[in-house]
């Protein structure tokens, strides 16, 4: 194990701020994620700065997150919120970096005392980090701790994406989505996990069922929710649709219509946003506050669905920390000039679970996947993690007791 840190002491060689950092060939190297005073002390001094724009009257959320919004969290940030408090949860979980093709990869890695326990291995999406998932760690790892069974004990590993977090900095172009589906493979033996099950949400519902597909004989099954890409419907498809399905797909094009900016930054230039978001905390915060309004349960009478505003501020002070806001969004433009690669049809046992703004349809998502589990929710969004963790958790022990 890494050794602690305290405020009062030298902090240990760290993930977030030693680059240099290099595990042995082959191996994993424990680490821990320590931000330095400094880089803390500057971001409350660039918060204190702001520098406000001028705005539309009248117009709310219709162009974008609003002053209105940004103005209550930015003092909060300023003042009361305190990062300390998310290292303090970080350094009661086991963290790892290894080099795969490389590039480094970092991950929690959170093993249950259960002896059957089955490894499960978390991909996160964007925006989002591996923080998404500290609130699940204890129902998934000790379930009996937390109103479960010891037969439904997860080992759990959730790597940061290559490019975004402590899995920096990028080593290079070309990590698409298979590529980080092979490289988890990787990250999976190294920690001695020959047999997993995969899941995740948003880039998590495309890689999990990649793992699966990449190795169908070490994945005993993939799980996934908070999808949002439109489903390729013919018109017999759409003649076929229930009244659920077409209420989401409805949803989904006409968030795709007014909600498709930051994705064509992304996939094109994201070298340019980055420079504004790496110098604006504020800014970041912006671009993040943006899509959990837009995704986040519609029901829900809070513009940010109800989502924690520190949970907020924790991604944001990672990102902008990090500098990973142009290496995070690189995944975009990576999976837009991919080469094409074709994949068998997976016959890995798949779940899907459906929150309110997810827009698959059972019928398209059958023709690449063998579905075993379909459920939909009726509360949540496209943030599971943080909006309903408790209907997630259900999920994803539910789905995996029928293939452990």
């Amino acid at each position: 194990m890494a050794a602690r840190w305290t405020d009062d002491v030298a902090a240990p060689p760290s993930v977030a701020v030693a680059p240099e950092l290099s595990p042995p060939a082959g191996g994993v190297l424990p680490v821990v994620a320590h931000l330095p005073g400094t880089l803390l002390e500057e971001l409350r001094d660039r918060l204190r700065r702001t520098r406000w724009p001028r705005e539309v009257p009248g117009t709310g959320w219709t162009r974008g997150t609003p002053v209105a919004a940004l103005r209550p969290l930015v003092e909060r940030w300023a003042t009361t919120y305190s990062w300390r408090a998310v290292e303090r949860r970080l350094d009661a979980v086991p963290q790892v970096v290894t080099l795969v093709d490389g590039q480094r990869v970092h991950a929690l890695h959170a093993r249950s005392h259960e002896p059957d326990a089955l490894p499960l291995l978390l991909t996160h999406g964007w925006p989002g980090s591996t923080l998404d998932v500290l609130d699940l760690l204890g129902p998934l790892t000790d379930p009996v701790a937390h109103g479960g069974r010891a037969s439904d004990a997860f080992h759990v590993v959730a790597p940061s994406l290559p490019g975004a977090g402590f899995s920096a900095p990028l080593a290079g172009p070309g990590w698409d989505h298979v590529r980080i589906a092979r490289a988890w493979v990787v990250v999976m033996a190294r920690l001695g996990y020959e047999r997993f099950g995969a899941a995740g949400g948003d880039t998590g519902s495309v890689v999990s069922p990649l793992v699966g597909r990449v190795a169908p004989d070490r994945v005993v099954g993939v799980h996934v929710h908070a999808s949002l890409d439109l489903p390729a419907l013919t018109d017999q498809d759409e003649r076929a649709l229930t009244g659920s399905e077409r209420d989401r797909v409805a949803w989904g094009r006409s968030r795709a219509a007014v909600d498709g900016g930051y994705a064509a930054v992304h996939a094109t230039r994201p070298h340019t946003i980055g420079a504004a978001l790496a110098d604006s905390p504020v800014g970041q915060l912006a671009w993040v506050l943006d899509k959990v309004h837009d995704w986040t349960d519609p029901a829900h009478p809070d513009p940010l669905g109800g989502v924690d505003p520190d949970a907020l501020l924790d991604l944001a002070t990672l990102v902008w920390a990090t500098g990973t806001a142009a290496t995070s969004a690189n995944l975009y433009l990576e999976n837009r000039v991919a080469p094409a690669v074709a994949l068998p049809r997976s016959d890995v046992p798949t779940g899907v679970a459906l929150f309110p703004t997810d827009p698959s349809v059972r019928l398209v998502v059958s023709r690449e996947h063998r579905i075993t589990r379909w459920t939909e929710l009726d509360r949540g969004g496209h943030f599971a993690a943080w909006e309903a963790p408790d209907l997630l958790v259900d999920e994803l022990r539910a789905f995996f007791r029928s293939v452990r």
